[in-house]
């Protein structure tokens, strides 16, 4: 595995696929749709490549564990498309606005998939439990 790779999210296949696939006509549930897809291309390349998270120390409990593996989430490819040059701050700005009010509005997560109503956030955590969960299939 190249140096870097264990934190990359943006890989060069996906930010072609922000180039060619990304269009400003786009609705939010559209936006949601494409950022699910972005998120399946970086799952598979991160399997293929056996490309596992990076460890660190959990604060917690002083385990050396994985982290979370990444996701792509609906404002990481909204603030993308500033970040690679696929649209212009404003446009960028306009839309984590309309995305915001669109995810309030809905009860959505940060992925745009509904939130069950009453449901404990995942980060939302009782003080004496760990921030991690063990992965077998990582360890």
């Amino acid at each position: 595995m190249p140096s870097g790779d264990a934190q990359r999210t943006w890989f060069p296949e996906m930010i072609e696929m922000l180039r060619t696939e990304y269009d400003a006509t786009l609705s939010i549930p559209e936006l949601v749709a494409f950022t699910d897809r972005l998120d399946g291309t970086l799952q598979r390349i991160r399997a293929e490549r056996r490309i596992v998270p990076p460890m660190f120390w959990c604060p917690c409990c002083g385990k050396r564990v994985r982290s979370a593996k990444p996701r792509v989430s609906v404002r990481a490819a909204i603030l993308a498309l500033g970040r690679f040059d696929i649209a212009d701050r404003g446009m960028v700005k306009a839309l984590e606005k309309k995305w915001k009010h669109y995810r309030k509005e809905k009860s959505l997560d940060n992925y745009g998939h509904s939130v069950a109503a009453g449901t404990e956030s995942s980060n939302a955590r009782a003080a004496d439990e760990c921030l991690h969960t063990p992965d077998p299939d990582l360890s």
